[in-house]
């Protein structure tokens, strides 16, 4: 939060405890809804922070730019005209119209072009380069962006009974891992595990975290096909880039490698971060359970974070089973507005082709590298 600002343009979200919830795995189980904020995604928080110091800084004339998927978009969009700030969001050229629709809405300036998020950076970096009151908004990778995600982290140590046993979490990208590291550290919780959660064919942060310190691919280095290996000399890591993404999931946990900071923060957490990464069918098919369960429609990034919430065998898979009746938990519902009553149509439809019965499991990657399988 900027020292000159009386209040952040962020929202305080509710921490609802889902008795549903918790009573299928076992533990109390706690839903941080950033669904609730005013793009509807947990992004407003690290993008209305930056923006807002950024016109401390620079004043009333600064053109806020930024390229993104959709959720970073209309995050700067929203903030930008609660702040007066002119707007240019950079998007690849698969966005939907009820995006471009929104964007416009919220007084944004659109620019389509591209057919990966780093063709939209590309071309938002030369229009910076071009215009002396241009700030380039960084969707994910910055510290001022990870400054203002911890928010919320703060807010759940003041409405959270007790220290939670884990924090459940969807990374793309890592900003928002960035800013539970980040807030966690802020309110002593360094011991508290994290569990980052992608979809298989978008899952860079997954096989980055393989290629480091003591994990399971860190000597051979092997990647999928398509997938690029890179090192970040400034915080001695490797990456690994994607080219191309084949989950449903890629417009908002589709980035083509994490923040390399935070790979090295994760690497390094004492409480431990572990790497799960599922099937685009379970997703959809926790979209819809939690849709009925809690009468929230949230787009398919986020229903992956809640997948261990209605899994009761990869939620004690990855945790451990535990007689402790007052084992906490909190899983971040992050949001995001690309999700429609005929899309989770879609997604139902999709749902009936899949194999049931007859011992038809679900496999999942866990984080040794090891594949985990539990009953459809």
């Amino acid at each position: 939060m900027p020292e000159d600002s009386k209040a952040p343009l962020w929202t305080e979200t509710p921490l609802r405890y889902s008795n549903h919830i918790s009573q299928t795995i076992g533990a109390k189980a706690y839903l941080k809804l950033e669904n609730l904020q005013p793009s509807f995604s947990f992004k407003y928080r690290g993008v209305s922070h930056f923006i807002e110091k950024k016109k401390s800084e620079l004043g009333d004339n600064v053109h806020c730019v930024i390229a993104s998927g959709g959720n970073a978009g209309l995050a700067a969009a929203c903030a930008a005209r609660k702040l007066n700030c002119r707007c240019t969001v950079f998007l690849p050229d698969w966005v939907s119209e009820s995006t471009l629709s929104l964007l416009k809405s919220e007084g944004a300036e659109v620019v389509i072009g591209g057919a990966l998020y780093a063709d939209a950076l590309k071309a938002a970096s030369e229009l910076v380069a071009n215009d002396t009151d241009a700030v380039m908004v960084p969707a994910y990778n910055d510290p001022i962006i990870w400054e203002g995600h911890s928010s919320m982290i703060k807010e759940i140590h003041t409405q959270i009974p007790k220290k939670p046993s884990a924090i459940f979490c969807s990374v793309g990208g890592a900003g928002l891992l960035g800013g539970i590291l980040e807030g966690c550290k802020a309110v002593g919780w360094e011991d508290v595990p994290i569990v980052a959660i992608e979809t298989i064919g978008s899952d860079c942060f997954y096989h980055s975290m393989s290629l480091n310190k003591d994990r399971f691919n860190a000597t051979e280095r092997k990647l999928p096909p398509g997938v690029d290996l890179v090192h970040d000399e400034a915080n001695d890591v490797y990456l690994a880039h994607f080219n191309s993404f084949s989950s449903k999931a890629f417009g908002s946990l589709g980035a083509s490698e994490p923040a390399p900071a935070i790979v090295r923060m994760a690497l390094d957490w004492p409480g431990g971060v572990k790497c799960i990464t599922v099937p685009d069918g379970i997703s959809m098919e926790t979209l819809a359970l939690f849709a009925n369960d809690q009468k929230m429609l949230v787009e398919l990034a986020c229903s992956t974070t809640l997948v261990p919430a209605y899994h009761a065998a990869l939620f004690n898979k990855i945790l451990g089973p535990s007689n402790d009746k007052d084992r906490t938990v909190v899983f971040v519902v992050c949001g995001g507005f690309k999700i429609s009553l005929s899309e989770a149509g879609e997604y139902q439809t999709l749902l009936k082709t899949e194999p049931r019965g007859n011992g038809e499991t679900w496999t999942v990657k866990y984080d040794d590298g090891s594949l985990f399988e539990f009953e459809k």
